[in-house]
């Protein structure tokens, strides 16, 4: 997969050799003004690049309205800093991993998780966002709580401290 970010004011960034998988392509800027000298073709509509503004993308300049995810038709320099591109088709991030990327379940709830949807991790167990809670008292976790990790259950603090008073189980400190 290749990547493409998307930046004002930059000077073109190369980017990597296409590759049998997808890509996801580094450093695609956004250029301000058109380089100086002959005015640039678009990749996508095949006409002169007359606007101020234009993008460097897979080796090539497009209009702003050119780069477009092939599904979705979302204008990819206004969606993020990259673009995706498998089988001939450039994509945004959510489309790419709809179509490309795994999917899995909770070890919480067993349910699918979306290839394209945030999941958080503790050693090999992935869980949706919302099921990331302390699995005796529910308490969901913010950034820089401490867990643990028990017999696959995650535990906060107060219920792995009151497991370690009773002798039930030993440390596994995340």
């Amino acid at each position: 997969m290749e990547k493409a970010g998307f930046q004002k004011d930059l000077p073109p960034a190369s980017s990597p050799g296409a590759s049998q998988g997808g890509h996801l392509l580094p450093g695609v800027p956004m250029l301000s003004v058109q380089p100086k000298g002959k005015q640039k073709g678009c990749a996508g509509c095949n006409r002169k690049i007359k606007d101020r503004y234009l993008l460097k993308a897979l080796d090539k300049y497009w209009h702003e309205d050119c780069l477009k995810c092939a599904c979705c038709d979302c204008r990819l320099g206004e969606v993020g800093s990259t673009l995706y591109t498998k089988a001939n088709l450039i994509l945004c991030r959510r489309d790419y991993l709809r179509l490309f990327g795994t999917t899995g379940n909770c070890a919480a709830c067993s349910k699918l998780i979306p290839a394209f949807e945030m999941v958080m991790r503790a050693r090999d167990n992935v869980y949706h966002l919302d099921c990331f809670a302390c699995q005796l008292c529910n308490q969901r976790f913010c950034v820089g709580d401490k867990f643990f990790l028990k017999n696959n259950m995650i535990l906060c603090q107060m219920d792995y401290e009151e497991g370690q008073l009773n002798g039930s189980f030993e440390s596994q400190v995340q």
